[in-house]
């Protein structure tokens, strides 16, 4: 009987000891240690045993509980802190950028600054000689940037840095002073050891893995130029240095996931060009200055091709800036400067063709394949690419052509866009067939060509009628919505085929319109069969009314039996806005504007029509009000 009532209390010791374990185990975790204790025997933790006893006169001290439930299995993961224990400080706080980033990178302009004011007072007070003061200055800084190699060394990588960028200062500050301030060195000199110093930079940050310390060998490369400029041009020299700078700087962020190298090269790049443009360039030039500028066009338009990322499949906003901002302005300022050299020379021939050989080298760079860190970003930037290809290629077209010929190309280009997008599922390409289908379209209604004395076969009539037959193509093509592409949102086809129904409806109508005013107005006026011009004028008016009126009327009727014979209620509604126009026309206009003989014909004409569609729709040849019957 003993056994049986020490049962519950021995399971309920033997859990109080697990959980004092996996306490225990979670405390030194964490790195507390408790103090150590000899340990009990297994056996001398049993209960001493109970005198036998009346169990059931006596109740049980603890009584007995149900076995807990087990715990789902977890993954090996350290347990939570306790909540007494102090959190860890998040890394990165304010308080840690501004003691040592923002004091740092100030501490460098203090620095430099100060070095400057010193090399000044040195100057206007002749405490040395013009020799010692350069020496002096290049010695300071070779010694601050074998001073940094220790802080290095020792762990403190950023102000090692920091150190090597006032260092690589002084020395570009020496540099200039003796070529410029004191003439005891050639520039061709000074230049070479600025190069020097921004090689020795360039190669201590690949070594290092540094790229704070190439950023600073990026701004020393890019200062050069501007600390050795003595007013005069020196073209071949400057583009050659900022070429093979970039160059440079192409290889390394191809090794090295250091994109903004590349921005920051593309930046400074841009402004030398552009400070130099405006200052030196001059026809006699031309060759030159289209040679540098295409080797700049092709290093930043294949470094987004080639550039590293931090992380596979991952980007950072330099990445980003590098992948999209930077192409589409490296192309749009390439092209300006080249439409700018031309342009001196009066070639307007030469601004179509070059958007066209633009077109083209970004419809080749999409075969180029992208390193297998941007798998990511490469359907991006081909997309991207895409787009910029298609861009120059719908530019070409009003550099080139005019009047109906734009209106033609525009929406040629559009059908082409959006079969291609059919054929390989691009919702892009559809998105951007629709902006070259929006600008043929309003180069339709805008700059077309001036009207002929001859009905129908003239260049407006014309331009209007190859309009129709592609806005008819598209809804054609896009009756049927193709398979979706994975990955790509669904382009709305059946929409895009009901907007260009109506659209060639409409087209139908403004054209025939306009034909009818040009018919009475121009050839009835040069054929001066009116006395006067105000019966002239009173004569156009009923003569084009009546037959607007015809003409709204006869194309309502065409529309209402094509509804019903292809069974199409965009096709009936269509017809029935068309009558309720011609309706009110006859109504309102007509009674005022025609005579007494067109008047007549042109309410039974009315009449007679609106009768005939009503009989149409009581017979209810197409189960109308069966199919209504049934939704509602």
């Amino acid at each position: 009987m003993a056994s049986d009532a020490t049962g519950p209390l021995n399971e309920q010791l033997a859990e109080l000891r697990s959980r004092v374990q996996a306490l225990e185990a979670a405390l030194h975790a964490y790195g507390i240690v408790l103090p150590t204790e000899p340990k009990t025997p297994h056996h001398d933790l049993a209960p001493t045993p109970l005198p036998p006893t009346d169990v059931q006169a006596t109740p049980p001290l603890i009584p007995q509980l149900p076995a807990p439930p087990a715990p789902p299995p977890q993954a090996a993961t350290a347990p939570p802190l306790p909540p007494f224990m102090p959190q860890p400080a998040p890394d990165h706080s304010l308080e840690s950028r501004i003691g040592s980033q923002w004091f740092n990178r100030i501490g460098i302009l203090a620095v430099l600054i100060g070095m400057s004011w010193f090399l000044k007072l040195a100057i206007d007070n002749h405490w040395i000689g013009e020799l010692g003061r350069v020496l002096i200055g290049l010695a300071a800084g070779a010694g601050l940037i074998a001073w940094s190699e220790r802080f290095h060394r020792r762990g403190y990588p950023a102000f090692g840095y920091s150190l090597k960028a006032v260092g690589s200062g002084i020395l570009y500050l020496s540099l200039w002073a003796a070529f410029s301030l004191f003439h005891l060195i050639p520039s061709s000199a000074a230049f070479a050891a600025m190069i020097a110093v921004t090689a020795f930079n360039g190669f201590m940050s690949w070594v290092q893995d540094a790229e704070l310390l190439a950023l600073y060998s990026i701004v020393g490369g890019l200062s050069t130029p501007l600390l050795l400029s003595t007013g005069v041009n020196h073209e071949v020299s400057l583009f050659t240095y900022l070429l093979v700078l970039d160059l440079a700087v192409l290889v390394l962020v191809a090794l090295k996931p250091w994109s903004r190298l590349l921005f920051g090269a593309f930046l400074g790049t841009t402004l030398f060009f552009t400070g130099w443009y405006f200052s030196y360039y001059s026809q006699a030039q031309f060759g030159r200055t289209v040679f540098f500028l295409l080797g700049f066009f092709l290093v930043f338009a294949l470094g987004p091709r080639l550039i590293r990322l931090r992380a596979e499949d991952h980007t950072t906003r330099w990445d980003g800036l590098a992948l999209a901002a930077m192409p589409v302005a490296n192309a749009g300022l390439t092209f300006l400067a080249l439409y700018a050299i031309f342009d001196q020379f009066n070639r307007t021939t030469a601004a179509p063709w070059l958007a066209v050989g633009f077109a083209a080298f970004y419809l080749l760079l999409l075969r180029l394949p992208a390193r297998a860190p941007l798998r990511a970003a490469s359907e991006v930037l081909s997309m991207l690419h895409l787009t910029t290809a298609i861009v120059f290629l719908t530019l070409a077209l009003p550099l080139k052509t005019h009047g109906r010929w734009l209106t033609i190309g525009w929406q040629l280009q559009a059908l082409a866009l959006l079969w291609v997008s059919r054929r390989v599922g691009s919702r892009l390409l559809a998105v951007l067939g629709l902006l070259c289908l929006a600008l043929g379209l309003g180069a339709l209604l805008l700059i077309h060509p001036p009207a002929s004395t001859i009905p129908l076969l003239n260049q407006r009539f014309g331009a209007y009628a190859v309009s129709i037959a592609i806005f008819a193509a598209i809804a054609w093509l896009a009756r049927n919505p193709p398979p979706a592409t994975p990955g790509e949102g669904a382009f709305d086809w059946p929409a895009l085929a009901v907007g260009s129904a109506l659209v060639v409806n409409l087209l139908i109508l403004l054209a025939v319109s306009q034909e009818i005013h040009n018919y009475w107005w121009f050839v009835r006026w040069h054929g001066a069969w009116a006395p006067n011009q105000w019966a002239l004028l009173q004569d156009y008016r009923m003569y084009a009314q009546f037959t607007y009126s015809a003409f709204f009327m006869l194309f309502g009727a065409i529309l209402l039996a094509l509804g019903f014979l292809r069974s199409s209620a965009l096709l009936r509604w269509q017809a029935l806005l068309l009558l309720a126009v011609a309706i009110g026309k006859v109504f309102t206009v007509d009674v005022s504007e025609l005579s007494q003989g067109y008047r007549v014909l042109s309410f039974l004409g009315l009449g007679a029509l609106l009768l005939a569609v009503s009989f149409v729709y009581q017979r209810d040849w197409l189960h109308l009000r069966g199919e209504q019957g049934r939704r509602a």
